[in-house]
């Protein structure tokens, strides 16, 4: 094998420790002198009420974008911390010193990290050869092939690979699979290791690669992954790095977790060459085509407005026949002026916001279902020439159906309907108008079905804030054709 393959094949990494955990630093022997009190930074704070009073899932939203444009490096877990103060403040020195976390800047973060997640086609996938969850960024790494318990992903010209990898109960322990990760190598720096309990990281360096490697361990075993590339891609693979490791589920079928599912693509012609560092030398097994998991795809959002019913768009309805929450196929009980009533088992708690008050504000919030969970879109609402209302917003695939509220969290609309082809812009659809069936139709329509609204008393407030007043009862409909 010539000399340069064989480096590209066993690349080693950088140290991105705060993937994991942050290292624990040796006890010095002599107690360092206590170090004056500091004020707090005003700035800092600022920032973190900021952040904070924004709802969970839009708060991991912003980390992920902020992943995606290179600032930030560290666990999409939605708190606040030096480094997303950090990396809010690089993503304010892009943009001449604007508020990163106004509403406007927000939408320019996530619609930023959008297109960058898509560029790379980045699927979070249920790895069915490994048992476990994690990213791949497919159009990177379009060469699969069957490694055992495992899968390989890798570049075409095989600089770049990414595995999975799982160990039956009893097979091995983390302590032998660290000992050799990190077993010195004349070629080889190991730059950081880290072994707790239930999980291990490694990572490394050589002339000409790095390479990061994960195990995580459980009931049912042992599962990880590791990624390999040549030191000149650091700039775009580190990143990717971080990306992974945030999306890695090790075991999805425990009951805490609940992983975002995308099916395995079909098989691909099987890639040679050696693993990344740290992980055993195999002959390619025999290509299987393994399982696909297709989940629903998502069509539309729902609002949950009383014990077993859904309120959703009618063109949702016209879309998909068979509409599912969840598991449970939903009936349609009533379908007209541009409304559809629901009824579907397992639902979660109803949370019929009060109705649009009399606020000369037009801005609104959008929030919808995707196949990623909920997403929180800021907007503004206005009159078209034929007196239809509408909103702009920066709405993704599956928002028809979706509450349009106003900065007091009044209901001021539903999302009437989305494009079945949308205009993309580097790959993301960019802040459009969209038919919006207004608060007077929606009250009169659950009327009938017998459901009461009233007006919204409370006061605008933030973007989050607004959100807060559908709670969990933004649901996604799926579809089954």
């Amino acid at each position: 094998m010539p000399a340069r393959a064989l480096s590209a094949a066993r690349p080693l990494s950088v140290a991105l420790a705060l993937l994991a955990a942050p290292a624990v630093a040796q006890a010095p022997k002599v107690p360092p002198p206590r170090a004056p009190a500091t004020a707090p930074d005003p700035a800092f704070e600022a920032m973190r009420a900021a952040f904070e009073a924004l709802p969970e899932a839009e708060r991991k939203a912003l980390q992920d974008a902020l992943v995606w444009t290179g600032d930030y490096n560290s666990v999409v877990n939605g708190a606040f911390g030096r480094r997303t103060f950090e990396a809010l403040n690089a993503a304010r020195a892009r943009t001449a010193g604007a508020d990163p976390l106004d509403p406007r800047s927000r939408a320019a973060i996530l619609a930023a990290g959008e297109a960058a997640r898509k560029a790379v086609r980045f699927a979070v996938l249920a790895d069915p050869a490994s048992g476990a969850v994690l990213g791949v960024p497919e159009r990177m790494v379009p060469k699969r092939s069957a490694v055992p318990g495992g899968t390989r992903w890798q570049s075409a010209d095989g600089r770049l690979t990414l595995e999975s990898r799982s160990f039956p109960a009893g097979s091995t322990d983390l302590e032998a699979l660290f000992a050799r990760a990190t077993a010195p190598l004349a070629d080889r720096k190991v730059t950081y290791k880290l072994k707790r309990p239930d999980f291990i990281v490694v990572t490394g360096e050589t002339a000409s690669g790095r390479s990061y490697l994960r195990y995580a361990a459980g009931p049912a075993g042992i599962r990880g992954f590791a990624i390999g590339y040549e030191a000149a891609q650091a700039a775009d693979v580190d990143r990717l790095v971080i990306a992974i490791a945030n999306s890695f589920v090790p075991f999805p079928n425990a009951p805490a977790e609940a992983p975002r599912i995308a099916a395995v693509p079909a098989t691909k012609p099987p890639a040679t060459g050696l693993p990344p560092a740290g992980m055993t030398s195999q002959v390619t097994a025999p290509q299987v085509t393994p399982p696909q998991v297709t989940p629903p795809q998502v069509v539309g959002t729902g609002l949950v407005v009383a014990p077993g019913r859904v309120l959703t768009a009618s063109s949702v309805v016209e879309t998909c026949p068979n509409l599912r929450v969840g598991a449970a196929p939903a009936k349609v009980l009533r379908s007209e002026r541009g409304l559809a009533l629901l009824e579907a088992a397992g639902l979660p708690a109803p949370k019929l916001p009060g109705l649009h008050g009399t606020s000369a504000s037009e801005d609104r919030v959008v929030v919808a279902a995707d196949g990623a969970g909920v997403s929180v879109a800021p907007g503004a609402m206005f009159a078209a020439m034929s007196g239809e209302a509408r909103v702009t917003a920066p709405l993704q695939p599956g928002s028809a159906g979706a509450p349009v509220l106003d900065r007091a969290g009044g209901l001021a609309g539903l999302v009437a309907r989305y494009p079945a082809a949308p205009r993309l812009v580097a790959g993301v659809v960019p802040p459009a108008s969209f038919p919006v069936i207004p608060e007077d139709v929606i009250a009169a329509f659950l009327a009938e079905g017998g459901i009461a609204t009233k007006p919204s008393a409370a006061t605008a407030g933030s973007v989050g804030a607004a959100a807060s007043a559908v709670g969990g009862a933004v649901i996604g409909l799926g579809c089954t054709r």
